[in-house]
């Protein structure tokens, strides 16, 4: 990858929530992402490397796309409109090549390329609010359901030095994710989830990441508020890849359904 752009300092983690962020203006986390250059973030990266939710795999997998992704519509019951948006931005090959070899030289053994995978809603849905050009190469790294939180804080930490070449690292997800527990009012926010989210708060913002990684002993209400962890594992990869000493930042809060969290967060080192 040539160089572009000075090193970044920053990754992120986005909750992405709903499909519907993508069309629905009545959500609050939309005019957040849809201002995330002038407010947030204002650097244009040279590529993007996003690990998503909605791409679990035994072991590692990176998206080797020459060309244009597709866009995967990877949900079901939604407005028709849903399944007409596109997000052709650029693949990155050369990028996903060089996260493979990093991740293997840290002792990841098998790591696999899926040369036709496109971008799934994780990926494409906050990215087209981010950065509506579709012009930033990307790929994207999978979770692994099967391992646990440590394991994806060391996938982050194998890849933090993308990040002196310019990649822009966003782990998406949502703070909170269980649809079991999601109401059609957005009145009250439920008791069990905003004491999950206010513990992951003030775990992150006051540096506790090692707590963060133990979530499931340290955490209240953990089990309840992600009953399966493909939605946070993202937090962890993007942790790992800014710095043990990473300074965190909340860039934005708001809720829907009553257990849907919207918390996004921001990591810079701090040396």
């Amino acid at each position: 990858m040539s160089l572009k752009m000075g090193a970044l300092k920053e990754t992120f983690y986005i909750s992405h929530g709903s499909p519907t962020l993508s069309i629905d203006d009545s959500l609050p986390a939309r005019p957040f992402l849809l201002s995330f250059r002038q407010k947030v973030f204002p650097e244009k990266p040279n590529c993007i490397l996003v690990i998503s939710a909605h791409w679990e795999t035994s072991e590692p997998s990176v998206n080797v796309i020459n060309g244009p992704n597709e866009t995967i519509h990877d949900f079901y019951g939604f407005p028709k409109p849903m399944y007409q948006l596109k997000y052709p931005a650029p693949g990155a090959p050369e990028l996903a090549k060089k996260v493979k070899k990093l991740l293997e030289e840290a002792g990841f053994k098998r790591v696999h390329e899926d040369k036709k995978r496109g971008l799934d809603h994780g990926a494409w849905v906050p990215l087209m609010l981010m950065y509506p050009e579709a012009d930033i190469p990307v790929c994207q790294l999978s979770v692994q359901t099967n391992m646990d939180a440590n394991h994806h804080y060391n996938l982050g930490r194998a890849l933090a030095s993308l990040k002196k070449e310019g990649v822009l690292i966003i782990g998406s997800g949502s703070a909170t994710h269980n649809l079991r527990t999601m109401q059609g009012t957005n009145d009250t926010v439920a008791s069990w989830a905003l004491e999950f989210d206010n513990w992951l708060k003030e775990s992150l913002l006051t540096g506790r990441y090692e707590d963060v990684n133990n979530y499931e002993e340290k955490a209240p209400f953990a089990k309840l508020a992600h009953p399966r962890p493909e939605h946070f594992y993202p937090l962890h990869v993007a942790i790992g890849a800014a710095d043990e000493n990473a300074k965190a930042e909340l860039i934005h809060n708001s809720w829907t359904n009553s257990t849907l969290s919207y918390a996004s967060y921001k990591f810079t080192e701090t040396t």
